[in-house]
């Protein structure tokens, strides 16, 4: 700025001054979050819905080219500063990896059971029953071949 505007630089400092106090106090957009802690979009939409990453609010904003307005969560600094510190990203992964197998296994003992109950069931049904069904004669056969419907 030029020497002659003074006052003008001066006000200038003090808005910029006051923005910069207000900083660490603004909320933190969600592609933010994601390259401060280093997590992908899944994991972030998972752990919001686990409570691990606890959202300080939503915002809503009209975007150009777009018919409807878009809403999304913001994160308050402090808390993302807490899970970056506590280094959690890494700890919630190692806990999704055991749940996952956890479930993993858990889905392969029910399915063995249901198979297993499958096998037993077609082990107990009975001969005899099978036999008829299969030595079936269907009545009336013949007429209805010979009214030409099954061309």
């Amino acid at each position: 700025m030029p020497d002659a505007t003074s006052e003008d630089f001066e006000a200038a400092a003090a808005i910029i001054d006051q923005a910069l106090l207000d900083l660490p106090s603004l909320p933190v957009l969600p592609s933010e979050a994601e390259d401060i802690l280093s997590i992908s979009s899944r994991e972030r939409h998972k752990w919001m819905g686990d409570g691990r990453l606890q959202s300080a609010g939503t915002r809503t904003v009209k975007l150009r080219g777009r018919s409807k307005p878009v809403t999304f969560h913001v994160f308050d600094p402090r808390h993302i500063e807490h899970v970056l510190d506590s280094n959690l990203p890494e700890i919630w992964r190692a806990e999704d990896v055991a749940t996952s197998a956890e479930n993993r296994r858990r889905a392969a003992g029910k399915a063995a059971l249901t198979r297993a109950g499958k096998r037993q069931a077609k082990s107990t049904a009975d001969p005899a029953t099978r036999d008829e069904i299969s030595e079936a004669v269907l009545e009336g056969w013949e007429e209805f071949a010979a009214e030409g419907l099954l061309r």
